[in-house]
């Protein structure tokens, strides 16, 4: 067998149909946290930077050291859950994200933060792809796997949406460092609960694991990260400090590629990138994510610099993004059936873009009504998108693989929401610097500051004062909208571009009988029963076992006469799903 489950007190191997919807809640809890964890921070920067007072560079660190952490990790992790354990990684994943919360919490220095907001990335990596493979192992029917795959990304949607709301709820009631402590009770909770709960799963543990691949591919997804996120921070795209790291990180990817190509046992199964459906999927994550994560960046500095509202209501105003994410994901398993990938795919694309348009009409006053209309359609196309492809990309792989193709539509994530910040972020100061040159009355460094953030331009504002202040301030408004207009259109033709994409995915959803999975879930349930019957026979009374007790005096029975009556046996039964093997088998090949 290639792939272990370890049944622990009477469970069936693969969660069994009494627990594996508990065990779905556990990982939804699970994912809920690090999902958090990755907006949450945002809201608390303005309080965190009137504490501890941290420099320019370290600032930005404190926000994209767990970011950067997680999406290098993701790989090595889930490939070393596939052989040591994914419940073994994800337990010590949930101590990590504990302790790293408690020390981010209490914080009194800036690289004290910043060493706790890597140490949160190193237990999200653990947290994150182990997941997503046991769903896959847990939930071998696609059909109860599309739906436990709909809550799941539900739940990442919710997670990233509702940490605006929860960041700033806490930071107007208590201090900066709650949004941390607030994982510690929570963790202290789901310990307990997933160690008992959660079933052991492994993949291929045929020859030795690929330290060096692995440390290749961390190192080089670290590499091009780092430099997508200082081209989004407006760094030169051929600065040392830019180019230098996105080469880098490139050159190690393609040498992690062609190593794992070479090796009879490789951490990832590069077969799986010539699947149409594989890669395909992952592009639209990458896209996807992309398009999220750069418009929620850009909308929460609009509602909060132009319109003026306050953290919380900021967050409040996401909310319906979370709710149309929720209700996608919750009819997201239907959809699928009814009408295949490759439609669900390209319409929630295409709605996304539409939704993109119509947020265009926002202006410098507040339109409710708009904005609400548009983060309703947003949430929903999105959630539809990443549902579908997280569940075809999943589908693809075999169980055996499950951490490395969890790990690789993981990375995708990070990677497509890096470049979301990037290219968007960098659209966004191109069209917003220019705005700023020639203010009446404003001084040329005045200006140059001011040219780096809506923020900083009402800083400047409002140390100048009187009539260039006030200048200052409107003409950075203005500059800023007219780039949210121009990075919303931009963002439009990307979510075109993958609805064009999603022509490669099948036009159906494929079911056919997961025979290796079946086979190991009974040959697993099959060793619980025969060790039950080892503990019940060496539990037994001795003479029970030894046989008959001789008596002076009386005749010694033979076997036949104190032999119970035969008892008719039942015909052995065939293995799950073995009798449409060969059919269903044949039929998944012609479709693909």
């Amino acid at each position: 067998m290639s792939r272990t489950i370890t049944a622990r007190s009477g469970r069936n191997a693969a969660g069994g149909d009494a627990n594996r919807w508990a065990v779905l809640v556990v990982l939804c809890v699970s994912l809920l946290l690090v999902a958090l964890d990755a907006t949450i921070l945002h809201v608390a920067v303005p309080s965190l930077t009137e504490n501890l007072r941290p420099g320019a560079t370290e600032l930005l660190w404190i926000v994209d050291a767990y970011p950067l952490v997680c999406a290098s990790l993701l790989i090595l992790f889930g490939t070393l859950g596939d052989r040591i354990g994914r419940r073994r990684v994800l337990l010590l994943g949930y101590g990590i994200f504990g302790l790293a919360s408690a020390v981010a919490a209490l914080a009194t220095e800036p690289w004290v933060l910043i060493g706790a907001r890597a140490l949160l990335g190193v237990g999200g990596a653990m947290i994150m792809p182990a997941t997503l493979s046991i769903i896959r192992t847990v939930f071998p029917d696609r059909r109860e796997r599309a739906t436990a795959i709909g809550v799941w990304t539900a739940v990442a949607a919710i997670g990233a949406a509702a940490g605006p709301v929860l960041g700033g709820f806490l930071v107007e009631h208590y201090w900066w460092g709650s949004v941390f402590l607030i994982n510690i009770p929570l963790m202290a909770l789901i310990l307990p609960l997933a160690r008992r709960l959660l079933p052991e799963s492994r993949g291929s543990a045929e020859g030795p694991w690929d330290v060096l691949g692995a440390l290749m591919a961390a190192a080089g997804v670290l590499g091009c990260v780092l430099g997508v996120k200082r081209a989004g921070a407006g760094e030169p795209l051929l600065s040392v400090l830019t180019a230098g790291p996105l080469l880098a990180g490139a050159l190690l990817l393609v040498l992690f590629v062609r190593r794992q190509r070479r090796r009879a046992h490789p951490l990832i199964d590069m077969r799986l990138f010539s699947r149409p459906a594989f890669t395909t999927s992952v592009g639209c994550i990458v896209l996807a994510m992309l398009a999220l994560v750069g418009l929620e960046l850009i909308a929460i500095q609009y509602l909060q610099l132009v319109l003026g509202l306050s953290p919380l209501e900021t967050g409040l105003r996401l909310l319906p993004l979370t709710f149309a994410a929720m209700a996608a994901g919750a009819t997201g398993s239907y959809t699928l059936r009814r009408i295949g990938p490759r439609r669900m795919v390209g319409w929630g694309f295409l709605l996304t873009a539409a939704a993109v348009l119509l947020l265009t009409f926002m202006g410098q006053h507040d339109r409710p009504l708009l904005l609400t209309a548009g983060f309703v359609l947003l949430g929903f196309g999105l959630q539809t998108t990443l549902f579908s492809a997280y569940e075809s990309m999943l589908s693809e792989a075999p169980p055996r693989s499950a951490g490395g193709a969890a790990a690789i539509g993981e990375t995708s994530y990070q990677l497509g929401a890096g470049m979301g910040i990037a290219l968007l972020g960098s659209v966004m100061n191109a069209a917003y610097a220019p705005g700023l040159a020639d203010v009446p009355g404003v001084p040329a460094t005045a200006s140059g500051a001011a040219a780096n953030s809506l923020g900083e331009a009402y800083q400047v504002a409002e140390r100048l004062g009187g009539t260039a202040g006030e200048a200052l301030h409107t003409a950075a408004r203005h500059a800023f909208v007219d780039g949210l207009h121009l990075t919303l259109f931009v963002s439009a033709g990307l979510l075109l571009t993958g609805a064009a994409m999603a022509l490669r995915l099948p036009r159906v959803m494929e079911c056919p009988v997961d025979v290796e999975a079946a086979v190991e879930e009974a040959a697993a349930q099959a060793a619980a029963e025969a060790e039950a019957k080892a503990e019940a026979e060496a539990g037994a009374p001795r003479d029970a076992v030894s046989g008959p007790t001789l008596v002076p005096g009386q005749p010694v029975s033979s076997p036949a006469d104190t032999a119970p009556a035969a008892v008719p046996q039942d015909p052995p039964r065939p293995l799950p799903g073995a009798g449409q093997a060969g059919k269903m088998s044949g039929a998944a090949t012609r479709a693909r």
